[in-house]
């Protein structure tokens, strides 16, 4: 056995898209760091779908990219093809989708590790963590590798992906594999049992991925890219990334294949009880679409790029773990894959996880001081899940060693803040993904003012330059006396203005009015007004949307921002670690019960709670004002 012994401030075990982004973070915040993975060649790497956002999930990115990660970049240097997702409707839910070269992607974000200072990458499986009991509590020490390397460390992050105790499953074959068939990590979950942490079982899924060659694109409808591409960093040039791209496809299943799936469920490790990790509800195998929607007789099915030097198509809705002469069956009935050559068999994956309500809102172990984690090991899935979840614990763990405030977003500041309350506050049965429709306050929570939201976090915790965070002021600044320029520039009704209203398909003016309120009209924008706005200021593109935006939709904003004052309040309001609930007198037993496994940090979280009726809040604030007014002895 090995008996290399070595310190770091920061272990970081894994190089999935949560551990890359914890890395780089600890790393650029001055702290010495190890980064372990099962496979030097599988940093940064896509084992499911090719694409980077989404719905929801570009949202994801933008912040990542605001509080100074890197996922963002990352994408805008190797992407294929650019979409803004739902265009049709509100801001709040425009949201950036990009086809990935995933060995461009993988290869890149691997460059940019190797580049950073402090950062040092190492091809090792963890076995153990190592901790010291103090006070009934475990502070962290380091971790120990399956050949006996033990590894000091201040504070250790976890973000194992899907790699624990992992198994694969096509139909009857099933191997103790990681995903793509890289090892799998078999020790790390009895060490961390032995600490007490609860582990629970997921499980997740790929599509197969099919032979370029093999496809007859002509029965498909072709899908295109944006045709002005829009980056996902603040910081890229928008000339950089318009780019020739690649084409994505458009297919359907049909009953002929809804036939044979059925006709093999028999076979299907998923209904023949052979999976035991639970799945996630929102990104359904083909099997399980076809069961549970029986009355459609057709599914979407997404044709999509691998990369520019692979074959490999990705065949995006038809995720499976059926048998590999059933996938054959299944896939050949599509139109266009009628003669679809598998390169690689779609498969189910089992893995090992944690009950994420063990972890602060700072994504540290309740009771292992140091230990923090991210990505699809607390229950997550979705890679920009992954990755921002990976870029906080990457903070928190600096802040910690560092002895300064953690940093903590909460629900009306950020995507960032409304996943991981939900992981660390709901019961979560199942792989965690984020939607819009989970974000109370989407409306001010836009990809498109991301940086203007949560760039000074990014500042202030030390990721983000000076000369960025000061472009952010300045920014800010221009949005403001543009929003009160067009306010006070009044219009009035002559032949000029009236022909262009009705030009634009807009009612003509009966009075003056301002520019402000003819921005509010459905069919005109801030753009649109340029020709009857004379003394317009040249502005930047980003400075000229969020003028529209804000004008727009002021009413909507002003009222969400009242609801966020209402929730401040909650938040604002503090519960100790140390609280016994089944000391308040009238609190339910269920309520007792759930706030003492969860320990909230704040009767904000507190209310957040499955089980903690809002009588059991209230019973808790009477607890609270009761005993300060003990405190102060009157």
């Amino acid at each position: 056995m090995s008996c290399i012994v070595e310190h770091y401030d920061i272990c970081v075990v894994g190089a999935g898209h949560a551990g890359c982004e914890a890395a780089l973070a600890a790393s650029r915040l001055g702290l010495n760091t190890m980064l372990f993975t099962i496979s030097i060649d599988s940093i940064a790497l896509m084992p499911c779908n090719p694409n980077i956002g989404g719905t929801s999930k570009g949202h994801l990115v933008r912040e990542i990219d605001a509080l100074g990660g890197e996922m963002a970049k990352n994408i805008d240097k190797t992407f294929l093809q650019s979409k803004m997702l739902n265009r049709s409707k509100g801001p709040a839910v425009h949201s950036l989708r990009a086809q990935a070269d995933k060995a461009a992607y993988s290869t890149e974000m691997r460059k940019t590790l190797q580049s950073q200072e402090r950062l040092t990458i190492k091809q090792a499986e963890v076995a153990e963590i190592m901790a010291d009991e103090k006070n009934g509590t475990y502070v962290i020490t380091g971790v120990k590798t399956v050949s006996g390397g033990t590894y000091h460390a201040k504070a250790v992050i976890l973000c194992t992906g899907t790699y624990l105790k992992a198994r694969c499953l096509t139909g009857e074959m099933v191997s103790h594999t990681g995903p793509n068939g890289l090892l799998a990590a078999n020790y790390l979950s009895d060490s961390l049992k032995s600490y007490g942490v609860e582990i629970f079982r997921f499980k997740t899924g790929t599509p197969a991925r099919i032979d370029k060659n093999s496809i007859d694109f002509s029965k498909m409808k072709e899908q295109f890219g944006d045709e002005k591409v829009v980056p996902f960093s603040f910081t890229t040039n928008p000339d950089d990334v318009q780019i020739d791209q690649v084409s994505c496809w458009l297919t359907y299943t049909n009953e002929k294949t809804h036939e044979i799936i059925k006709r093999n469920l028999d076979r299907s490790p998923l209904f023949a009880g052979i999976i035991e990790g639970t799945g996630p509800r929102y990104c359904p195998s083909i099997e399980d679409k076809v069961v549970k929607f029986a009355d459609k007789d057709r599914h979407q099915v997404f044709i999509e790029p691998e990369g520019l030097l692979t074959n490999e198509m990705y065949v995006g809705g038809m995720s499976s773990s059926l048998p590999e002469d059933v996938q054959y069956q299944m896939y050949r009935t599509v139109p266009g894959l009628e003669h679809a050559k598998i390169v690689r068999n779609a498969y189910a994956i089992e893995y090992d996880c944690i009950n994420p309500n063990q972890l602060d809102p700072t994504l540290e172990f309740k009771n292992i001081k140091g230990l923090f984690c991210g990505g699809q090991f607390n229950g997550s899935s979705g890679y920009e899940e992954a990755a921002c979840q990976g870029l906080i614990a990457g903070i928190n763990a600096s802040m910690y060693i560092k002895g300064k405030e953690p940093l903590v977003l909460d629900r009306s500041e950020a995507y960032i803040g409304v996943l991981i309350d939900d992981l660390v506050t709901k019961e979560n049965n199942e792989p965690y993904r984020m939607m819009t429709s989970r974000a109370e306050y989407r409306l001010i929570l836009r990809q498109d003012n991301a940086d203007l939201r949560l760039s000074e976090k990014g500042y202030e915790v030390g990721l983000l330059p000076k000369e960025r965070y000061d472009w952010v002021l300045e920014k800010k600044k221009m949005i403001a006396v543009e929003m009160e320029r067009v306010s006070k520039v009044m219009i009035g009704a002559n032949k000029k203005v009236q022909d262009f209203l009705l030009s634009c398909g807009s009612i003509p003016l009966n009075t003056g009015t301002s520019l402000a309120e003819l921005i509010r009209r459905p069919e005109l924008t801030y753009e649109a007004l340029l020709p009857i706005d004379e003394n317009r200021p040249d502005l930047p593109e980003e400075v000229r949307e969020q003028v529209n935006i804000n004008i727009k939709y002021d009413g909507y904003i002003t009222r969400q921002m009242k609801q966020v004052e209402q929730f401040k309040k909650l938040e604002k309001k503090k519960l100790s670690k140390d609280m016994d609930y089944d000391d308040i007198y009238g609190l339910r037993i269920e309520a007792a019960q759930k706030l003492n496994k969860i320990k909230p940090v704040s009767i904000g979280q507190a209310s957040r709670i499955s089980g903690v009726s809002p009588a059991d809040i209230s019973v808790i604030l009477i607890y609270l004002e009761q005993r300060k007014y003990r405190k102060e002895g009157k």
